[in-house]
């Protein structure tokens, strides 16, 4: 834990409480400039003091004396500028390891407001892709190609690593390590709209056998419906308008302008972290979604009596 979180306390979403190897090597520069800051501005101070107290002396002493203090001062602030600069582009040189070995690879596509992530594999039938979440195992890195589909967005996972910019048309790269299991919340660090505050993501920290059951259930098309109730849902859903933006890995719905849902019961949130996955909310989310997230992509469901209750036990259903 670094010295201002041992001062500040435990966080929900901390760069003071790294998780990984990249976020400790940035909080110890963080600490380091810290310590220099506080112990300059005490220099300062105790050189104010001093000058506001001190006995008058002849003028050409304190000319001589000012001028000898300035020189000591000027080197000092030149030395101490040259050392943080350094300690700055040693600390960038070492969070960026683009050959680690064992890497994996992920691709997360930034849309207004929402998170695309692809597991890529050099087997196409292996890729699958998630939103607003990013399911991880401890100890191996994960190599990120960031990108957008539309304005400037910025991936920040402040326990895991700093920021990164999604800039459309040019692809960037960040590489995320967690040491430790745990789940740890990124955001858009990058004013991308209305909703900007509102793009939030998730990083399920796992053991490496704990993300290999993952992988594999993750690979897995949609389960079939297995009760009246859910099949009457999945016809409510294939009947509207949804499968022309969402996907569903196993059914006709192939849409590829929104989140895909084929493990959708398996996330932690909905609206990219905006509201808890509870069926309330879920509800609220597909009558409304505009009341809920104003700007968001995502139409009113026009439904009829009945329909709703049994497309919530469809979506409910894909784990």
């Amino acid at each position: 834990m670094t010295l201002l979180a041992l001062l500040s306390g435990r966080g929900f979403q901390s760069a003071l409480e790294p998780a990984g190897t990249h976020a400790a090597r940035i909080a110890r520069l963080w600490d380091i400039f810290l310590i220099v800051s506080v112990v300059v501005w005490v220099l300062v101070m105790i050189a104010l003091l001093m000058a506001a107290f001190r006995r008058r002396r002849a003028q050409h002493d304190e000319t001589a004396g000012a001028t000898n203090t300035v020189s000591i001062a000027t080197g000092i602030t030149a030395v101490t500028l040259f050392a943080l600069l350094v300690s700055s582009v040693l600390t960038g040189r070492s969070i960026v390891d683009k050959t680690a070995p064992g890497a994996l690879q992920l691709i997360v596509t930034g849309h207004q407001w929402w998170w695309q992530v692809e597991y890529d594999d050099p087997q196409k039938s292996n890729r699958f892709q998630d939103a607003n979440e990013i399911t991880i195992p401890v100890g191996v890195p994960v190599n990120i190609q960031l990108r957008s589909s539309d304005v400037i967005h910025s991936f920040w996972v402040p326990n895991l690593n700093g920021k990164q910019d999604l800039i459309p048309g040019h692809d960037g790269t960040i590489q995320l390590l967690a040491n430790k299991p745990g789940v740890y919340r990124g955001q858009c660090a990058e004013f991308c709209g209305l909703q900007h505050a509102k793009m939030s993501l998730w990083i399920n920290a796992v053991t490496p056998d704990e993300y290999a059951k993952w992988l594999a259930s993750s690979r897995q098309p949609s389960k079939i419906p297995s009760t009246p109730e859910q099949r009457i849902g999945q016809q409510v859903f294939m009947s509207s308008p949804c499968p022309l933006c969402h996907t569903i890995q196993g059914t006709d719905a192939g849409g590829k302008t929104a989140p895909d849902l084929t493990h959708f019961a398996s996330r932690r949130s909905i609206a990219a972290a905006t509201l808890p996955n509870r069926r309330g909310y879920l509800a609220g989310w597909i009558v409304d979604p505009q009341h809920l997230k104003p700007g968001s992509q995502m139409p009113p469901m026009l439904m009829k009596q009945g329909e709703l209750e049994p497309l919530l036990a469809y979506l409910e259903s894909l784990q």
